[in-house]
């Protein structure tokens, strides 16, 4: 497995990972899939200012992690929002763990001050994931999204970026 840079032609198999999490979880609150087309886009605003990786075996992309700003509000430059999928049929191989240790890499080098993950509830996998490496919960809304028939909570983790 090889962690590298997003490639703008990675988008189609990127938003083939993501439309999975779209149509049968409520890890997202995207309720529409999105195009080949419509990730691209979505790639090219994030990696101007953000790193953007991809875990690729075989010529396969398996996961994906990129960081945002968290909120658009000046004051929130600092704070990194972090996302992170992986193919459902490649989970429990690591492949979270690699992108998230080289993200943390790169993040390292710019001027976050603090990265925060937000989790749609329930995903004890994802919480388990996340406090592995480091993060802590910090706050817990109730019942902000609703998806597949169902009210979600959202809990948000965070980490202190390692200047």
């Amino acid at each position: 497995m090889n962690i590298r840079k997003v490639e703008l032609a990675d988008a189609g198999q990127i938003a083939e990972i993501y439309n999975y999490y779209i149509q049968n979880t409520h890890h997202t609150f995207e309720t529409d899939p999105l195009s080949g087309e419509e990730m691209r886009k979505r790639i090219v605003d994030t990696i101007e200012k953000y790193p953007y990786l991809v875990a690729e075996d075989g010529g396969e992309i398996c996961g994906y992690a990129y960081a945002s700003q968290f909120k658009m509000r000046t004051a929130y430059a600092y704070a990194v929002e972090v996302s992170i999928y992986v193919r459902n049929a490649a989970k429990q191989k690591g492949i979270g763990t690699s992108l998230y240790t080289q993200m943390f890499d790169d993040l390292a080098e710019t001027n976050a001050h603090v990265i925060i993950a937000g989790i749609a509830l329930p995903n004890d996998a994802s919480v388990r994931f996340h406090e592995r490496l480091g993060f802590s919960k910090v706050a817990h809304f109730r019942e902000v999204g609703y998806k597949l028939g169902r009210w979600v909570d959202v809990g948000y983790w965070q980490m202190m970026n390692r200047l």
